[in-house]
């Protein structure tokens, strides 16, 4: 091992979706707060057995989405009723029958973009590189591999432990995975 060599943590290598889920579970009940899983599709229950919170994605959906409605609606009621009122066809100034498309649009548009923006902060991307991918069994993930990563700064981490760890709860191909 050179000076330049960098440890990430430790992954291993489960069978199934049923087995992932299950390590999962005991890696949450053994006190591993940095830890991921990883799978080719998303196990139902994944993020419960993972012991995660509530994402915040679609909190920043409804205020985004309230925010523009309301931004569209003041806008068109803005403009009709104190900028430039015009009676049309006799019909009162704030006709609000003809400002819900627009104000849908927006609704959409900024419940849209917030949520592309909180998902990309929530998830730390764009990540263009992770150590993971140092592991020549890791490509596998995106295919047909279910895997458990444990990163090297997780307060639990320890070569010896982690790995006599993960071989119990089921986990092949334990490797610990270091790179540049």
């Amino acid at each position: 091992m050179s000076a330049r060599t960098q440890v990430y943590g430790m992954i291993a290598e489960f069978e199934s979706p049923g087995a992932l889920l299950s390590a999962a579970e005991k890696m949450r009940d053994a006190g591993y707060t940095t830890f991921d899983c990883h799978s080719p599709f998303p196990i139902h229950g994944m993020d419960t057995a993972m012991g995660l919170k509530r994402s915040i994605v679609g909190y920043v959906a409804g205020i985004c989405g309230l925010a523009g409605g309301s931004f569209g609606l003041a806008l068109q009621w803005w403009t009709s009723v104190v900028d430039y009122p015009l009676v049309i066809s006799g019909k009162p100034f704030f006709s609000y029958q003809a400002f819900v498309p627009v104000t849908f649009a927006l609704t959409v548009l900024c419940a849209a973009i917030g949520v592309v923006i909180a998902m990309l902060v929530t998830n730390g991307l764009p990540r263009l590189f992770h150590g993971w991918f140092y592991s020549s069994r890791f490509t596998r993930f995106s295919n047909d591999g279910f895997f458990v990563s444990v990163e090297v700064g997780d307060k639990r981490y320890d070569p010896v432990k982690t790995k006599a760890f993960l071989e119990s709860i089921g986990g092949t191909h334990v490797e610990v995975v270091q790179g540049e």
